[in-house]
């Protein structure tokens, strides 16, 4: 079982809501990474994005697309992000760590590396998934495949527009979870519509078993307790990496996981009941 799929069996039987926590690798200082990425985790993230810059991140809203920006600028790539991994890993060996980014980053780090390199390299640095923007399932079953010989979760996006042909699809070869995106347009959007999302997640429930994570949107501990109403876990990363971009390198950590222990905070205060119920039955303390 992966770090992923055992992550979310552990917050299914406490009555938890996941919580993931995007941030760019590189972004707002080259060498911050590792101290934002254990202060997430130390604030109550269960799994962290960490994104892969490039040049044209297409999907992403403005705030993202600078923080790409400022990463390259700093000459941060995916040896870089790996190597962030690798430096996480030797003080936090259980926070599931996904990948974000662009084909183009993962197939030119092949053609410098040899074939099958990133996977061989992404295992050994310590990465638990890869959810590749552009990559529709349909056309990538052979590095889906490699993903997971390698233990590595596949992760796929889904959006309001995807059509049951594409649920069946990701469904088919997507393991860790589901990205669900809450709206249409890019990330950073700020017109999320929760009636909406409760309206999509049961038609990707009729297809996908793994869990659902929403994203898109969410700003604020308000939005995130709404979302997990009905999703398995909410994804956060625009509010973030905005909050970041302004942080003096003493700060950025302090900011990162103060940010994210009060979403945490309000997950936990609106899944109270979910929590003490589950512990009761199972004899275990609230956590």
């Amino acid at each position: 079982m992966s770090r992923i799929a055992a992550t979310f069996d552990a917050l299914k039987a406490k009555g938890r809501k996941g919580l993931v926590p995007y941030m760019m690798a590189g972004d707002p200082h080259a060498d911050s990474t590792v101290d934002i990425m254990l202060a997430l985790a130390k604030g109550g993230a269960d799994v962290i994005e960490l994104g892969v810059p490039f040049s044209d991140p297409m999907a992403e809203g403005p705030v993202i697309q600078k923080a790409c920006e400022r990463a390259l600028v700093k000459g941060i790539g995916l040896s870089h992000v790996l190597a962030a991994v690798r430096s996480f890993r030797a003080h936090d060996a259980g926070t599931p760590i996904v990948l974000m980014g662009y084909a183009n980053s993962f197939e030119r780090y092949d053609q410098r590396h040899g074939e099958g390199t990133f996977v061989a390299d992404a295992r050994a640095a310590g990465v638990d998934g890869v959810l590749v923007v552009d990559y529709p399932p349909e056309e990538c079953e052979a590095f889906a495949g490699q993903l997971r010989a390698a233990g590595l979760d596949p992760i796929f996006l889904l959006a309001p527009t995807s059509t049951e042909q594409r649920m069946r699809d990701v469904a088919r070869v997507a393991r860790g979870y589901v990205y669900c995106v809450s709206l249409m347009g890019v990330t950073g959007a700020g017109h999320l519509d929760v009636a909406a999302v409760v309206q999509m997640l049961p038609r990707i429930r009729a297809h996908v078993q793994i869990p659902l994570a929403v994203g898109f949107g969410i700003r604020d501990a308000a939005t995130a307790s709404a979302v997990a109403q009905v999703a398995d876990a909410v994804v956060i990363g625009s509010r973030l990496v905005q909050l970041l971009a302004v942080e003096s390198r003493d700060n950025v950590a302090q900011v990162a996981g103060a940010f994210i222990a009060e979403i945490r905070a309000a997950l936990d205060a609106t899944e109270g009941g979910n929590e003490a119920r589950a512990g009761a039955s199972t004899g275990a303390p609230r956590t």
